[in-house]
């Protein structure tokens, strides 16, 4: 029992580092592709810079809004980071102190409730425009989780299993993305949306709700907010690399440091489609889920029940 808490302790420091450096990628990654140099002067060409952040950020004093409600207000950060540190369970390693058979369903469980961290930091700011911000959010979300758990079915239907790691070791001769390429790629487009990442970042959109959700936020309130955005990034490009390329495949992918590298590419592909493309409009981001994905992927699953169908019956 204790040796599994302290291993789930550790665990989350880890993910709390890789989180923190990853920012750095972020900063360094936008700034080469904005002809520009970035976070160098601390350290050794800036590398502690995520240090002296979070130094700066949890010394900072603590705003505390007059018109705000207080409890949940301080509850918002602390619940959105917990949401996105939980998903991290599900990492499918040998070594891990918990197995989930149900892995599939609990991130679509937890992944769900992710709103509510957004939804309580803009209502209880009482600020007009942390509370467009959340809104907007909460559309969003909940528009792009309907698509995102109807493609989340066809590898689930391949493998016949809820637990991932059976879907990754179920990958040893193809990947399923090169089975279902334009699956995998309404997978990824989903994932940038509900991670409420550029160019659909309207729960944040400087240019016209200022810092939106979060702006009545700083110091440790601030951090922790974006210590769960980045946190769900990570875990997101976990799952893609999980669901669709997931398995040994390739080469040198049979390791779980190929693995790693996988999850890696697919966090940088968010930092480049960040630096390559600008926010969408708000009402073409609603039409393309509910317009393009959902019956994308309904007509994807009909297809693969009539075939799957066709299989069972023409096997009798």
């Amino acid at each position: 029992m204790y040796l599994s808490i302290i291993s789930t302790l550790f665990s989350y420091v880890c993910i709390l580092l890789a989180v923190a450096f990853f920012i750095l990628l972020e900063r360094k990654g936008l700034s080469y592709m904005q002809i520009r140099k970035g976070p160098n002067k601390v350290g050794f060409m800036g590398l502690p810079q995520p240090l002296a952040d979070a130094a700066k950020l949890l010394t900072k004093e603590i705003a505390k809004p007059s018109m705000a409600n207080y409890s949940p207000y301080f509850i918002a950060p602390i619940f959105s980071l917990i949401l996105a540190l939980l998903l991290w369970q599900l990492y499918p390693s040998l070594y891990s102190c918990s197995y989930f058979k149900w892995g599939i369903l609990f991130f679509l469980c937890v992944s769900g409730m992710n709103v509510y961290g957004t939804l309580l930091a803009g209502w209880a700011s009482n600020s007009k425009y942390a509370l467009l911000g959340s809104l907007r959010a909460i559309a969003q979300t909940i528009s792009y989780e309907v698509s995102m758990a109807l493609v989340l079915l066809f590898p689930l239907f391949l493998v016949g299993s809820f637990s991932f790691i059976e879907v990754k070791e179920s990958q040893s001769l193809v990947w399923i993305a090169f089975l279902m390429i334009p699956v995998s790629f309404l997978w990824f487009v989903t994932c940038i949306a509900e991670t409420n990442r550029a160019p659909f970042d309207f729960a944040e959109g400087e240019s016209e709700l200022v810092s939106g959700f979060n702006i009545e936020y700083g110091s440790a309130g601030f951090a922790l907010i974006f210590l769960a955005e980045y946190a769900n990034i990570l875990v997101m490009s976990l799952f893609s690399s999980l669901l669709f390329f997931g398995g040994s495949s390739m080469m040198f992918f049979e390791s779980d440091f190929g693995f790693m590298l996988k999850v890696l590419f697919f966090a940088f592909v968010f930092i480049w489609v960040r630096g390559s493309y600008p926010r969408f409009r708000y009402d073409l981001l609603m039409s393309l889920t509910w317009k393009g994905f959902l019956p994308a992927a309904l007509s994807f699953l009909l297809l693969i029940a009539m075939v799957s169908a066709c299989v069972y019956y023409s096997g009798l």
